[in-house]
């Protein structure tokens, strides 16, 4: 079956990740971009009786790019085409996705000394930001969809992604924080709004990243939730317990923070044994 009505699938895909995934509107954009340029770039015909669903011409188009973005990218055109088979009984072939190397980069965690130097300029409502994100760990798309309804005073319920709920313990500190910042800006829906609306995760992203320039400090706030998993992984926390707190789907996600040890373990001896001091 072709795609006669590409645009129309494509809306009814994103609206579907939405609705039914709980996605955040900055992941959409990550699978609607791709997906759009898709449209001019692929070819489908059937061979030895199957459907098939070529992206090679696609893949020339951006062979160019780096290849994390080019792997972001084949991740959204499988996930599009998983979504025709499941839910359009469109059972395609996917032609042309070989595997593309990424290099691994490890998460760059900020220094917790720069940190408290922020906190101590911050606006209530910045400090709550960055409580969230580097006290609770956080991911800022989970940040700016908190509803008053989720928060209790030693636990906040969170809505992660593919709509995987989970409960967090608060930190006094956090519990506290939060508490003066509902009683100062007295919200109606969500914990942090504009205008009567949710902020935005752009809007989020903008006063966090001001707020640390303004101290000369480059940083973006997925690095607070990078800093929580490291000083949790630092004073030997267990791996799965952090894992279950990050809202991590599988171990794999969490077990970068262990190469991330490893690492500093490597840089501390390197410095610190006698024989580098000669």
């Amino acid at each position: 079956m072709p795609l006669s009505d590409y645009d129309q699938l494509l809306k009814e895909y994103l609206d579907y990740l939405k609705e039914i995934r709980g996605y955040s509107t900055h992941t959409i954009t990550t699978y609607a971009i791709p997906l759009a340029q898709l449209k001019d770039h692929y070819r489908q015909y059937r061979h030895d009786a199957v459907e098939c669903f070529d992206i090679k011409a696609f893949r020339m188009h951006i062979a160019n790019q780096n290849p994390k973005t080019i792997s972001k990218k084949l991740s959204a055109i499988r996930g599009f085409i998983e979504y025709l088979g499941t839910h359009k009984d469109m059972d395609l072939k996917l032609v042309g996705d070989h595997p593309i190397k990424v290099p691994q980069t490890l998460p760059k965690p900020i220094n917790t000394e720069y940190i408290d130097e922020v906190l101590a300029i911050a606006t209530l409502q910045e400090r709550v930001l960055i409580y969230l994100m580097y006290g609770v760990g956080l991911r800022i798309s989970e940040v700016a969809s908190i509803k008053l309804e989720d928060i209790s005073k030693e636990w906040i319920r969170i809505m992660g992604k593919g709509s995987k709920e989970r409960q967090l313990p608060l930190l006094p500190i956090v519990a506290q924080s939060i508490e003066e910042y509902r009683a100062y800006a007295r919200p109606m829906k969500y914990l942090f709004e504009k205008k009567s609306k949710p902020m935005s995760v752009d809007q989020i992203r903008y006063r966090i990243n001001k707020l640390f320039k303004a101290q000369g400090i480059k940083l973006t706030p997925h690095q607070l939730r990078h800093t929580f998993a490291t000083e949790l992984l630092n004073d030997n926390a267990r791996m799965s317990d952090i894992s279950k707190l990050l809202g991590h789907t599988t171990m794999h996600s969490t077990q970068v923070y262990t190469k991330l040890a490893s690492s500093k373990k490597l840089n501390d001896y390197m410095r610190s044994h006698p024989l580098a001091k000669e």
